[in-house]
């Protein structure tokens, strides 16, 4: 198995997919621009349905029906035996060497993901990189978003989960393999928005086990590639669950949720002895007239006060620096342009005070 790169992030700022442009040159432009250091290839959702949550990662999968109106599955189709037979034959010979998934079904198409291929094509050409990064739809949002005719939602489907998961954390191995390139670590988060219902009514009698083993296998595989792997929930969800996964990132919404993180300190604190890094996403990104509201100090003033929470027992705030990257709470997508360009500014800004002060 390839060891996953050395990587301590010293509190450098990076992004969460999505950005309110239609040009992924001016993507890029706009990321080089704010988050040179460890740059991410931009989703933009709003200028290609195809790069939505429930399409961007279906490409591949039996069974995945698309329209212009929705994506569902189907397995009743009469060639649906046939395509499973050739997506297991094409999964086995991938797990055997993973580089062979750059030549294969697991490839993420220019037509869905345009943007790691411009960032492909820059990266290699960029000084300074201390890492790229990456973003896949989570196993537990994708499969409890698409849903088949009869609208079942694909989790419960054992068929159609075990291909997905299996489809998606081959598509996250891809991407290490593609963006090596970079000459630098590369850190892939996986997007699971779902999990914010994790625990509620609307999740009844699934087995927090069996979701533990689909995120697993996603991150083994981008381990096995030599990545990095984050889970990203930009929202409250069971974080004992997710810091007993142990991924090496755990990302979250510091602005609005760090006081239920915070809640277990002693597994927070455990988690990063273990080499764990935070992605703390303090740059709010829900609504505009508080992204006018906040300043570079003011959010300076609120990971100090945050992070005051951590130290103690061996851990000073230059330490969970060290350990720490700066980012939006979520992707910015939804948001004018202009709003999204004061949060890749308070980002930056944010960023270069923390390590002005704490020595990164």
């Amino acid at each position: 198995m390839t060891s996953p790169p050395r990587f301590l992030p010293d509190a450098r700022a990076t992004l969460i997919g999505s950005l309110p442009v239609a040009d992924y040159r001016q993507a890029l432009d706009l990321i080089l621009a704010h988050t040179p250091e460890i740059p991410l290839w931009p989703q933009l959702p709003l200028a290609n349905p195809r790069e939505r949550m429930m399409s961007q990662f279906v490409e591949g999968l039996p069974g995945v029906v698309e329209t212009e109106e929705r994506t569902w599955f189907d397995l009743g189709g009469a060639d649906f035996a046939d395509q499973q037979l050739s997506f297991y034959e094409d999964y086995l010979r991938v797990t055997e060497d993973q580089a062979a998934t750059l030549g294969s079904r697991f490839a993420v198409s220019s037509e869905r993901a345009r943007g790691i291929y411009e960032l492909k094509e820059r990266a290699v050409r960029l000084p300074g990189l201390a890492a790229v990064k990456g973003q896949i739809t989570g196993p537990f949002t994708l499969l409890t978003g698409l849903v088949d005719q009869n609208r079942r939602a694909g989790y419960y489907d054992d068929n159609f989960r075990e291909m997905a998961v299996k489809s998606l954390a081959m598509k996250a191995a891809w991407q290490v393999e593609f963006l090596k390139s970079a000459q630098a670590p590369v850190l892939v988060f996986i997007d699971e928005p779902a999990l914010a219902g994790l625990g509620s009514s609307a999740f009844i009698g699934i087995d927090q086990a069996a979701i533990a083993s689909d995120l697993t296998e996603v991150i083994s595989a981008i381990r096995r590639s030599g990545g990095l792997a984050g889970i990203h929930v930009c929202a409250n969800t069971d974080w004992e669950f997710l810091l007993a996964l142990a991924p090496d990132i755990l990302s979250f919404d510091a602005y609005g949720f760090f006081d239920r993180l915070i809640a277990d300190r002693g597994r927070v604190r455990a988690f990063l002895a273990q080499g764990g890094i935070l992605a703390w996403g303090l740059v709010p990104t829900a609504e505009e007239q508080v992204i006018r509201a906040e300043t570079c100090d003011s959010l300076l003033d609120r990971w100090e006060r945050q992070s005051e929470m951590l130290t103690g027992e061996g851990w000073d705030k230059a330490a969970l620096a060290r350990q720490t990257l700066i980012t939006p709470s979520c992707g910015t997508g939804s948001l004018s342009l202009k709003a999204a360009t004061r949060v890749l500014e308070l980002t930056r800004d944010l960023s270069a005070a923390i390590r002005a002060r704490h020595g990164g």
